[in-house]
């Protein structure tokens, strides 16, 4: 497990990605509904990251990471199924989901 402050600063940079793609998806007036649902879930949830990390409870912190992972890879896959996107979208999307999963990995 990775040490707290380590994590506190992984969370703070995870939340910030959320924000810029959530910001970029809804610049985007093309994006489908169920990519918006998923990036607009993520953010609500990345919000609720001091309350998690105050807790100390590393079983809490991995299942938060854990369901964020789950929602990151259903806007990747909704991401994938829409055709047409902007590089932009794709590119912000692919991040986040690379970042959840890299925090996943080293959390557990």
């Amino acid at each position: 497990m990775l040490q707290a402050s380590e994590i506190q600063k992984r969370f703070t940079h995870l939340q910030q990605t959320i924000s810029e793609t959530s910001q970029t998806c809804h610049a985007d007036a093309t994006i489908p509904a169920d990519l918006m649902t998923c990036v607009d879930e993520l953010d609500k949830e990345s919000k609720s990251a001091t309350k998690v990390m105050s807790s100390k409870d590393d079983d809490r912190i991995r299942q938060w990471v854990d369901d964020l992972e789950r929602i990151g890879d259903r806007a990747e896959r909704a991401c994938q199924q829409a055709g047409g996107l902007d590089a932009k979208v794709k590119d912000a999307v692919t991040s986040m989901h690379s970042e959840l999963s890299d925090l996943k990995r080293q959390l557990h």
